[in-house]
C-alpha cells in the first residue's frame, strides 16, 4: 500500500449528502480495506468551518465500513444481514461479480461462486438495508452479464433486466466501469449510471514499468484488438498524439461453434507498424485466444514490443499460453487492474502488471458523498499529458511525485 499523502489536491467544501457509509459485498473485503484506509486518512486530515454543524455529524470515523454478512442455510438458500444502523447513510455497496474464488456451502459440498450468486448476495444486502439508507450507490466494477448487453435473436437481454432490478430495489446510482456496451445504460434513462475508464492508470503504470519509450507516431502505435473497441483506442491515441490500427475478425457466417461464428483471420487496417511499440487497448482479456492472435500479427508485422492494456484480466483458460507466447516474444507485458480478483499465480507472472484503483475509488466515493462533480476524475485528459511531459523531460525515468491517482 502506498504510503499516506496529503488530500489537499481535491477541494471539497459542500457539506456531504449523508453520512458516509461503505458496505463490501463477500469477495471485496480486501478492496474495501484499501478504500476505508484512504477515506479514514483524508477526512482525519480534512478541516471545514462547518465542522460542528449536524450535517458533519460522523464525518470523521475509524472505520466507514459497514459490517454485512450473507450467511447460507444447508440448501445453499442465503439471506442478507446488515449488522448496524444505516438510516439516513449515503450508502457505497462494492460487488466484484466475477470473484469465483469465494466459496459457499451446498448439501455439503464447496460451491464456487458465480456471477448469479454474487448479484443475489447484492440484493440480498440491499434487501437488508430495507429503504432506510438516504441513498444507494452501487458500485460494480465489472458490470453483471456485461456480455449480453444488446439483443440480436430471441434471447434474454440480462444485463438490462439487471440495471432495472437494481433500480427497483432502490438503488440511485450504478458506477462500473469500461463497460463492454455503455448503451446499456438506455435500460435506465432516468437514474444515474456511469461507466469509468482507467486510462490514466494504465498509462501510468506504462511509464513507470519501461524506461525508454518514445511516445510520438514515428514510434508508437494504438491497436483496437477488434472494431467494438475504436472509441478506447481513439481516446488513448488522440490524447497521447498517436496514430492508431485495427484489427477486425473474419468470421465463418456459415456456421456456428460455441454459441458463435468461429473466427477466419484476424484483419489489420492501419499504418506499418514495423519498429514501433504497440499499445493494444481492449476491456478485457477473456480466454486469451484473440488477445494472443493479434499480438502475434503485430509481431509477424515487424513491431517491436507488444502491451496490453485490458481493464479486467479473467484468464478464464488459464495463463499457461501466455507463459508460452511471453517466452516466445509475441508480447512484452499485459497490464489490467485490480477491480477484480487477481489470483497469487498470476500476480507472481513477470509479464503481468497490476494497476491499483483502490485510492481512484476512494476518490470517487468521498467526492460524491459531498455532492460535488467527478468530471475531471471521469475524463483524465489532462493528468495524462502532465504525466507523459514528466516522463519525456526526465529522459524515460518516470519520478515519483504526490498525485491523484
Amino acid at each position: 500500500m502506498e504510503p499516506i499523502k496529503l488530500h489537499d489536491k481535491r477541494i471539497l467544501d459542500n457539506a456531504p449528502f449523508g453520512q458516509l457509509g461503505l458496505i463490501t459485498v463477500s469477495g471485496c473485503e480486501e478492496m474495501g480495506k484499501e478504500i476505508d484506509f484512504y477515506l479514514k486518512h483524508w477526512r482525519a486530515e480534512r478541516q471545514h468551518e462547518h465542522e460542528d454543524s449536524p450535517a458533519f455529524a460522523g464525518y470523521q470515523r475509524s472505520s466507514y465500513i459497514i459490517g454485512t454478512k450473507v450467511p447460507r442455510f444447508g440448501t445453499g438458500e442465503g439471506k442478507g444481514v446488515v449488522e448496524q444502523s444505516v438510516r439516513g447513510m449515503d450508502l457505497y455497496i462494492l460487488v466484484d461479480v466475477v470473484n469465483y474464488n469465494e466459496t459457499y456451502k451446498m448439501f455439503g459440498f464447496d460451491n464456487h461462486m458465480s456471477p448469479d450468486d454474487h448479484f443475489a448476495n447484492l440484493k440480498r444486502v440491499i434487501a437488508a438495508v430495507g429503504g432506510k439508507a438516504r441513498r444507494i450507490t452501487v458500485i460494480m466494477p465489472y458490470l453483471y452479464e456485461s456480455l449480453q448487453s444488446k439483443r440480436s435473436t430471441r434471447e434474454s437481454l440480462d444485463c438490462a433486466l439487471a440495471l432495472q432490478e437494481l433500480i427497483r430495489m432502490g438503488v440511485d446510482n450504478i458506477l462500473t466501469f469500461d463497460a463492454h456496451d455503455p448503451r446499456v445504460q438506455n435500460a435506465i434513462p432516468l437514474n444515474g449510471f456511469d461507466t469509468i475508464q482507467p486510462a490514466y492508470q494504465f498509462i501510468k503504470g506504462l511509464l513507470r514499468t519501461v524506461d525508454d519509450l518514445q511516445i510520438d507516431s514515428d514510434h508508437m502505435l494504438v491497436i483496437s484488438p477488434d472494431e467494438g473497441g475504436m472509441k478506447r483506442a481513439v481516446y488513448f491515441a488522440n490524447v497521447l498524439g498517436l496514430d492508431m490500427g485495427m484489427f477486425y475478425k473474419r468470421r465463418d457466417y456459415t456456421q456456428i461453434v460455441d454459441g458463435s461464428n468461429p473466427i477466419v483471420a484476424f484483419e489489420f487496417l492501419g499504418s506499418s507498424v514495423e519498429g514501433k511499440d504497440m499499445i493494444v487497448i481492449d476491456d478485457m482479456i477473456d480466454s486469451g485466444d484473440s488477445a494472443l492472435e493479434v499480438a502475434q500479427a503485430l509481431k509477424k508485422r515487424g513491431a517491436k514490443r507488444v502491451f496490453f492494456f485490458a481493464t479486467f484480466g479473467l484468464f478464464t483458460s488459464g495463463l499457461d499460453k501466455f507463459d508460452e507466447a511471453y517466452r516466445k516474444g509475441w508480447f512484452d507485458r499485459i497490464f489490467t487492474t485490480n477491480l477484480i480478483y487477481q489470483p497469487q499465480e498470476l500476480q507472481d507472472r513477470p509479464w503481468h502488471y497490476s494497476c491499483d484503483l483502490s485510492k481512484f475509488i476512494a476518490y470517487i466515493i468521498d467526492t460524491l458523498n459531498h455532492d460535488s462533480s467527478i468530471s475531471d476524475l471521469l475524463i483524465p485528459s489532462e493528468k495524462i499529458w502532465n504525466i507523459v511531459s514528466r516522463y519525456k523531460a526526465s529522459n524515460g525515468k518516470l519520478q515519483d511525485e504526490e498525485e491523484n491517482n
